[in-house]
């Protein structure tokens, strides 16, 4: 079965969590160019905590430029040294970096035929290749077609559920955060939404 045949078979709404999981992936792997800011201007949301978050983001998207963006994501995962926020699960969960996180999480992906991009130099511990690669899990783009809930939750549970929550709080707190600050609250209330759905599946 082909990747489009398997879309055709994934629920509405676990197209819309993997857009969702993509899109954060995309804002968190590089600051967003023209293009991007302008698509994320149009989001929209509706009145739910979630829905308010992606209308603020889109308001802020819609006065924020390529160069201000670059800047403000420099200064927050790049900087002089190292940027304001360490966006890595090993960082996160042992307060270092490479740690066993990191070596669980490759053997994961190994088991679903994840691999890392040749172009992706960084642990693949960082919050924008977990958010891509729940994204991919959900809709099948690795080997074996879409993940069931139960692979899902095993991955979320283990590699993102510990920390990411806290991560997108930091995030949205963080002095240099502009439009990211935006970004952290989507990513925090997505987060919430999901730990509460993987909780209430049965193990």
């Amino acid at each position: 079965m082909s990747v489009a045949e398997d879309m055709n078979t994934i629920a509405q709404e676990d197209r819309l969590r993997a857009d969702l999981y993509n899109f954060l992936g995309l804002l968190l792997s590089g600051p967003p160019d023209e293009l991007v800011l302008s698509q994320t201007a149009g989001l929209s949301g509706d009145d739910t905590k979630l829905g308010q978050a992606i209308t603020q983001l889109a308001n802020v998207a819609q006065v924020s430029q390529p160069k201000t963006v670059t800047r403000e994501f420099n200064a927050l995962f790049i900087g002089l040294g190292r940027g304001e926020l360490l966006p890595f699960a090993s960082y996160y969960l042992t307060g270092f970096l490479n740690e066993k996180p990191l070596a669980v999480l490759r053997g994961d992906m190994a088991a679903n035929g994840i691999a890392r991009a040749a172009n992706v130099y960084e642990p693949e511990d960082n919050i924008a290749s977990l958010m891509e690669m729940m994204g991919g899990l959900i809709v099948g783009r690795f080997a074996g077609g879409p993940a069931d809930l139960a692979t899902q939750k095993a991955f979320f549970n283990k590699h993102i559920g510990p920390w990411a929550g806290h991560f997108f709080s930091d995030l949205e707190a963080a002095k240099n955060s502009v439009l990211y600050a935006s970004v952290g609250a989507v990513g925090r209330e997505f987060m919430e939404i999901e730990r509460e759905a993987f909780r209430m599946i049965a193990e």
